[in-house]
């Protein structure tokens, strides 16, 4: 009963959490605040409990123990356009709002007899929150002709108006996406130096999207989009799905451990409420995933770990179909060039990215153990998809983090990490330069700072 009671407290916490991490790619650079002190690097350690994200094999080296933790997330993230001719909306400059958000961890793990392990892992797979001001025109007197806007959408909003947000809609632009994964999880020792684990994945997901109008000439029925609208301002739509992840963990030697693990991508149930936005009518899947590792201990107090993690985004059409693509041009399917919502659609462009993750861990002394890291991860977004990804701006690579545990007591522990995300950019000319209109160029960027801390206890 303690254990369903604490599952289901740490569950509706993270459902009811805002999340919007956005670190490698929209993956959090690390699960579990021991990984986040080491850059995420944590497919070659036994350290915590969060196993079911990282590597389930891990779990039966970790023993009887909770942890609980809540990292401070304060993504900083901006859009601009330029190069528009005078007495238009060049848009200027934009800086998102919502700007610092808590994001909860918890994981638990039993120890069936010696070689067996039952436990369970709650975490945020990934999340994306953009929050933008209306009212962009910057050049030109109220009531002039928008040519950037007014071109792009006509019907969308009256001509002249001077409410357009930076994606030519009206009112407040963005959106705000979390994902929850809960993964009980099952490990066991094949020997005395392997492990094998399995994780199945329960997702949920929640979405909603704002001041996207402009686009309603994109949908399957623009002619009806007052009493058919699946694009935009429907509130939080929400999803669920399941997966697996599967774990192997081996020590070679007394030094050094091997780590791999492979996550199915989730397949998830559509969002009904924005099937004219998301490419394949609402469809938007959690990505197939893997991980390698190594960790050394190189003298007794000191332990280095690397991981690779390798991320497939382009097995979902809505997050990788490029923005320029035209859509099914087919007469009587309801879509025109350009359109939203089929599967080879407009979605935001992204690539694969790889991750590389170091990390290296000090005992101090016997109460104080220190950590530092380093997180590089690939871009996924392209010049060419600027415009689309004003909403979803994932362009940071480079992250370093510190972190610490302190043992408050034989059976208690308590663990902090930071993580700075450096700024980083992306320009390409707009989009709408693609409709006949002089829209110039954007640029979208981003940094973030995260301040975590977890609380552990160890039962004997």
């Amino acid at each position: 009963m303690k254990f369903r009671i604490k599952i289901t407290a740490a569950t509706l916490a993270m459902t009811l959490a805002p999340a919007a991490w956005a670190t490698d790619g929209y993956f959090s650079h690390g699960y579990g605040m021991k990984a986040k002190g080491m850059g995420g690097a944590a497919t070659a350690m036994a350290s915590d409990t969060f196993g079911g994200a990282n590597n389930p094999a891990s779990m039966v080296w970790v023993g009887d123990r909770l942890d609980v933790g809540v990292d401070l997330f304060s993504p900083r993230r901006s859009a601009e356009r330029t190069g528009s001719p005078a007495g238009i909306n060049t848009g200027g400059n934009v800086d998102s709002g919502s700007n610092l958000f808590a994001v909860p961890e918890f994981g638990y793990n039993k120890m069936l007899g010696g070689n067996m392990s039952l436990g369970v892992t709650v975490y945020g797979n990934g999340g994306m929150n953009t929050d933008y001001p209306g009212g962009q025109i910057s050049a030109g007197a109220p009531g002039v002709v928008d040519t950037v806007c007014d071109g792009f959408n006509g019907t969308a909003v009256a001509s002249g108006a001077t409410s357009y947000n930076m994606l030519c809609g009206t009112g407040r632009l963005g959106i705000d996406l979390m994902q929850l994964v809960i993964a009980p999880t099952f490990a066991m020792k094949i020997n005395k130096d392997h492990s094998l684990g399995v994780s199945p994945l329960i997702g949920y997901q929640r979405f909603k999207a704002k001041g996207l109008d402009g686009f309603q000439g994109f949908t399957p029925s623009p002619g009806t989009f007052a009493t058919n609208n699946n694009l935009t301002n429907n509130g939080y739509d929400s999803s669920h799905g399941f997966g697996l992840r599967l774990g192997w963990m081996g020590r070679l030697s007394d030094s050094v451990t091997l780590g791999a693990a492979y996550s199915t991508k989730m397949r998830m149930s559509k969002f009904s409420q924005y099937k004219d936005l998301f490419a394949g009518r609402g469809a938007f899947d959690m990505p197939e995933n893997f991980n390698l590792g190594i960790a050394v201990k190189a003298t007794p107090a000191l332990t280095i770990a690397a991981d690779y993690q390798r991320i497939n985004y382009s097995g979902i059409n809505s997050v990788s179909n490029p923005s320029t693509n035209t859509g099914n041009a087919v007469a009587g399917t309801g879509f025109t060039v350009g359109s939203l919502g089929c599967s080879n659609c407009r979605g935001f462009g992204w690539d694969d990215v790889n991750v590389f993750k170091i990390g290296v861990e000090y005992q101090y002394n016997s109460n104080l153990t220190l950590r530092v890291g380093y997180n590089h991860t690939d871009n996924p977004i392209q010049s060419r998809d600027v415009t689309f990804n004003i909403l979803a701006p994932g362009v940071v690579k480079d992250h370093l983090t510190l972190g610490f545990t302190y043992n408050l007591s034989k059976d208690s522990e308590l663990t902090m990490s930071y993580m700075h995300a450096f700024k980083e950019s992306v320009s390409g000319a707009s989009l709408f330069n693609r409709f006949g209109v002089a829209a110039g160029n954007e640029k979208i960027q981003m940094y973030q700072d995260a301040l975590g801390i977890a609380y552990s206890m160890k039962f004997q």
